[in-house]
């Protein structure tokens, strides 16, 4: 009975989700009619009210239709100046364009919001992107004011322990580790026995490898160790021991490093069990885990859309079992599924991503429904997927990162990344859900390595 409860609740979730996303790209092709019927002889948009207007920009935001969004805002911005809906209609400028990357055109539409609208959501949002986007140009230290500035003005802000850790982040960057460090210990300070803290020790121990400064960077990991408080936080038991095991073995005591790396079990589902098992060779842990997941692997792994994936994936030079590995994550490969953030079909592509690389997979143009057709989105995902392995060296663990946390973090990720190796990158993704996405990503990917060989045929 339990089970069946579960079933139909899932089912019902499933279908109004289903439903939700539905009802989401029927607004955005109503909104697109609208605005068809909505244009003077010249074509261009005509004045609607500020309400019709802050509802368009706001489906075309969600649907990452970013120029027809900032077509709406800016009119908000022009025709009603003292109307409520202005700063919403500045935060969706500066979100179009961050999304877009344009990173300098988006800070004066956020700073302006957080200077003229500071007591708004809309206000104090727009100053936390504000840091976002200089850190994603390089002007580290602007970010660093900009986030202090935050925590000074928002004590009970939405985003105020990830402002204090992201001027920690921006200290290091511009080299100032020892103000890194002080802010590191302001975090402990203040947010004592919380996940914060163990972010914050979690930051000195990544800045303390990347200066090849050993013995603290051990001190650090043994701190955490010691009974930090893990749940909720952006690292594991399992990440320190292997961050532990490297600073070791780094600094000659390999007999230590080697003890520590097999203390962390190879469970299947822990990333740096993995790799701590492909390290010291674990050959009973591999068999077990490896017949753990035979024993599942008809369900739980398939080789979903083999043809569309073979063809795709070696004409781009990719391994079609990666391919295999984010499509499970990303839809559990459904070709109809449609994200929150607009992200449409079993490689779940966005529409400005994917008009990016059509023309490469030989499509003349793509609509936002044409992702749902399995070839289409697979032709398509194979591409940029090839994009990203040539930006970042062929390592998959950026590629995954990449894929869901865009190219720019990586490439400020990859940069504080020291030694160069997996983990040590795993460790430097700055977002939760990215970082949660690159472990199993490549959780999914090692399982699909054991199960198949290269041509998805089962060994």
């Amino acid at each position: 009975m339990k089970k069946l409860f579960i079933y139909i609740a899932t089912s019902l979730l499933l279908g109004s989700a289903t439903q939700l996303f539905a009802q989401s790209d029927a607004d955005l092709r109503s909104a697109i009619e609208k605005d068809r019927m909505s244009v003077d002889a010249q074509g261009k948009l005509i004045t609607l009210t500020p309400t019709e207007h802050s509802a368009r920009e706001q489906i075309y935001l969600d649907n990452r239709h970013f120029p027809e969004a900032r077509l709406h805002a800016q009119k908000i911005l022009d025709v009603y100046p003292n109307d409520p809906a202005v700063p919403h209609a500045l935060f969706v400028m500066g979100r179009a364009y961050m999304w877009e990357r344009e990173y300098s055109k988006a800070i004066p539409f956020f700073d302006r919001v957080a200077r003229e609208f500071p007591e708004t959501k809309d206000g104090r949002e727009g100053l936390a992107f504000s840091g976002a986007c200089r850190v994603r140009i390089g002007k580290n230290a602007e970010a660093a004011k900009v986030y202090e500035q935050y925590t000074i003005m928002y004590p009970d802000g939405e985003r105020i322990e990830s402002a204090y850790l992201n001027v920690v982040d921006a200290l290091r960057e511009i080299g100032k580790y020892d103000d890194a460090n002080a802010w590191v210990d302001k975090v402990v300070q203040t947010y004592p026995r919380t996940a914060t803290e163990t972010n914050a020790l979690h930051a000195r121990l990544r800045m303390e490898i990347f200066r090849s400064h050993w013995p603290a960077a051990i001190a650090t990991a043994d701190t955490m160790l010691s009974g930090v408080r893990f749940t909720s936080s952006m690292t594991s038991i399992d990440e320190v021991k292997y961050l532990k095991a490297l600073a070791l073995d780094k600094s000659g005591d390999k007999v230590a490093a080697r003890a520590v790396l097999a203390s962390i079990p190879d469970t299947g589902k822990s990333y740096f069990g993995g790799l701590a098992a492909d390290k010291v060779s674990l050959i009973g842990s591999q068999v077990k885990r490896t017949a753990q997941v035979l024993a599942r692997a008809e369900v739980d792994f398939p080789a979903a859309f083999r043809t569309e994936v073979l063809q795709y994936s070696r004409s781009n030079g990719l391994d079609p079992r990666f391919i295999l590995a984010i499509m499970k994550q990303e839809s559990t490969f459904r070709p109809g599924v449609k994200s929150p953030s607009a992200a449409r079909g079993l490689l779940q592509l966005t529409i400005d991503t994917a008009s990016k690389y059509a023309k490469k997979a030989g499509f003349a143009g793509v609509q936002p429904d044409d992702l749902y057709d399995p070839r289409t989105n697979i032709a398509i995902g194979c591409e940029y997927i090839a994009d990203l392995k040539d930006q970042f060296g062929g390592l998959y663990e950026a590629i995954a990162a990449s894929y869901n946390g865009g190219e720019d973090n990586v490439a400020r990720w990859l940069s504080r990344s020291k030694p160069k190796e997996p983990g040590v990158f795993a460790s430097e993704v700055g977002f939760s859900e990215t970082k949660n996405y690159v472990f199993k990503v490549m959780n999914n990917y090692r399982t699909y390595r054991d199960l198949y060989d290269e041509n998805l045929v089962r060994r």
